[in-house]
């Protein structure tokens, strides 16, 4: 893994999220994304806004241990068990956040017209003791994240191949983020979230 940690800071206080940098080396970055794009069954939920229905603008999964469950996209989400393939990644992010994720959801973005709108993770079945970490796998794309009280604090991080992004416990309370479209960018990135998931 790689040693390139970058904890941001501003002028007076250590904000809540860690930024490992090429936190998998470049093969293997490659080499996951390759079986992911292979081996999970792609997703593109229905999500109804002001009475009318349109397809979300990216492809999802969600995979998680049998007793989670997560409504996400006006949609409920049932964990089916890890899949074996998929444990020795869960096992290195375990390792790395110091705790034990029971659920994971995946992000295609397969190109820069696919997005994600302001949102937090804060939903009521997640642990919001516990960290979140995303990671990046494919082409790099802008994450944004700005304060809920005060907007003028706003950052934008460049998420490339194999970085991993520690969201600590208190940002999904503070923080919004998204990843906006970027029309220029031709070539998927599929992104990978770590939560705790409070068990049904």
């Amino acid at each position: 893994m790689g040693d390139d940690v970058l904890q941001i800071q501003s002028e007076s206080t250590t904000l809540p999220w860690t930024l490992h940098r090429s936190w998998l080396p470049p093969l293997t970055a490659i080499d996951w994304s390759s079986t992911l794009m292979r081996r999970v069954h792609w997703q593109q939920p229905i999500v109804q806004v002001y009475g009318r229905h349109h397809p979300v603008p990216r492809l999802t999964m969600f995979l998680a241990e049998q007793d989670v469950s997560y409504r996400y996209s006006g949609t409920r989400h049932c964990g089916a068990g890890w899949p074996n393939w998929f444990l020795p990644m869960l096992n290195q992010v375990n390792t790395a956040c110091g705790c034990r994720f029971n659920g994971c959801l995946l992000n295609l973005y397969r190109h820069g017209e696919d997005r994600m709108g302001w949102h937090a993770d804060d939903e009521a079945e997640i642990d919001q003791s516990q960290p979140i970490a995303s990671l990046s796998l494919g082409s790099n794309r802008d994450f944004q994240l700005r304060h809920r009280h005060q907007r003028q604090h706003r950052h934008t991080l460049e998420l490339t191949s194999g970085d991993l992004l520690i969201m600590h416990p208190g940002c999904q309370r503070d923080w919004l983020h998204g990843v906006p479209q970027r029309r220029r960018i031709k070539t998927p990135r599929i992104n990978l979230t770590f939560r705790c998931f409070q068990p049904r």
